[in-house]
């Protein structure tokens, strides 16, 4: 099937074409040292096989927060010598995203080579979508690939801008992730799921307004559950609870209602007195039997079976936020067991999974079961956005 954007399949010839290839370089470092190359490794399909293909390959990225300034601290320089490594080939680094010093740069540059540019960041028109900005930075390159989905939610020139510039195409990373979300949310095979946790209903409002008119069954977990338990009339004890959104709760109930999609809240839930790992007062309870003094950390055990059966009767599966609080045992249980359940299925070939967003991923990892699922986003904003519904302007440039 046609895909409504095109990929590397429709560049043709590009031997020494100069192709600009926005990838995610915003890397967590230490004392000079990258601490997680995930990112770096998702720009290697892409970036060797526009090299491999003769194209000289300029990556454009962020890094850090520079507002508009050139600083050392923030330079990409840092980066080149981890991509080099990552790539297995020699990655240049040139000083600018555009002007002369990028033009000399590319000069000395064969086909084949790959270079970083520097931080798209250091000129204050990046952020702003100047139009000088794009054509500055347009006029080094030939090519346009966009590689870099965690950015495509900001109307950057080096994200959405350039896509107007020159013939724009999305990388195998890029296409990667549209690929997976169009098959959870935009064409799904129903029936469809969605996991939605978290601590605050406030944090997931558009989320989960969108997914009502979308999904068949909606799993709430996380604070966010007790918000909802709340406003059916459940004393949630001292647990986490935004009371005054018990309103904004029912009316997601309502619209949940007139869509045909079930909601579905723990029945019976872990409590403990204190927030801490394997505390005395740790008990499990039904939802209706919560202590003044007790705060709900986690979904209980019968729940999770019950989960796990809505999930085994569906399709398709989008998953962000944890049940519990994961991070302290035991409340990782209920989460670790459902994304277990989830990858079965998965497995078996019944179920097609696609989660994101930071704590999601690392919920996953923690499960072991991350590579179990089709697909893990481990971009934060720009997934969490797409579940909100909402038009990502580095992806609408792409479908131009």
């Amino acid at each position: 099937m046609a895909k409504p954007f095109k990929t590397l399949d429709d560049m043709g010839d590009i031997t020494g074409k100069v192709v600009l290839v926005r990838e995610d370089l915003n890397v967590p470092m230490q004392d000079g040292s990258v601490t997680d190359d995930t990112r770096l490794r998702a720009a290697m399909p892409t970036v060797l096989e526009l090299a491999d293909r003769g194209a000289k390959v300029l990556i454009l990225a962020h890094f850090g927060r520079p507002k508009g300034q050139k600083n050392p601290e923030y330079s990409l320089s840092k980066i080149t010598r981890p991509l080099t490594a990552v790539l297995g080939r020699d990655v240049q680094f040139i000083p600018d995203c555009q002007g002369e010093a990028a033009t000399d740069g590319i000069k000395v540059m064969r086909n084949g080579d790959i270079a970083i540019l520097e931080n798209t960041r250091f000129h204050a028109g990046e952020e702003k979508n100047d139009p000088a900005l794009a054509e500055a930075m347009a006029a080094i390159g030939d090519l346009y690939v966009n590689d870099a989905f965690s950015a495509a939610h900001r109307a950057h020139v080096s994200t959405e801008g350039l896509a107007h510039k020159l013939p724009a195409f999305a990388g195998r990373s890029m296409e990667k992730e549209l690929d997976a979300l169009q098959a959870a949310l935009g064409e799904p095979v129903k029936p469809v799921a969605a996991v939605v946790g978290g601590a605050k209903v406030s944090t997931k409002l558009d989320v989960l307004n969108n997914l009502v008119a979308k999904v068949d069954h909606l799993i709430i977990g996380g604070g966010m559950a007790n918000t909802f338990l709340f406003a059916r009339g459940v004393d949630v004890g001292k647990s986490l609870c935004e009371k005054d959104l018990a309103a904004t709760a029912e009316a997601i109930f309502d619209k949940a209602e007139a869509a045909g999609c079930t909601i579905h809240l723990p029945y019976d839930v872990v409590v403990a007195k204190e927030f801490a790992a394997n505390p005395p007062s740790l008990r499990t309870c039904n939802v209706h039997e919560v202590a003044e003094d007790e705060m709900i950390l986690d979904v209980g055990p019968a729940a999770v079976e019950a989960l796990g059966d809505a999930i085994k009767n569906c399709r398709t599966l989008v998953w962000n936020g944890p049940l519990g609080a994961f991070e302290i045992a035991p409340f990782d249980k209920a989460t670790v067991a459902l994304a277990k359940t989830a990858a079965a299925l998965t497995k078996e070939g019944g179920l097609t999974s696609v989660a994101g967003g930071g704590d999601t991923v690392a919920a996953l990892n923690h499960a072991g079961v991350a590579g179990d699922f089709s697909f893990v986003s481990t971009a934060g904003g720009a997934f969490l956005e797409w579940m909100e519904g909402k038009e990502l302007p580095g992806v609408k440039a792409l479908m131009a």
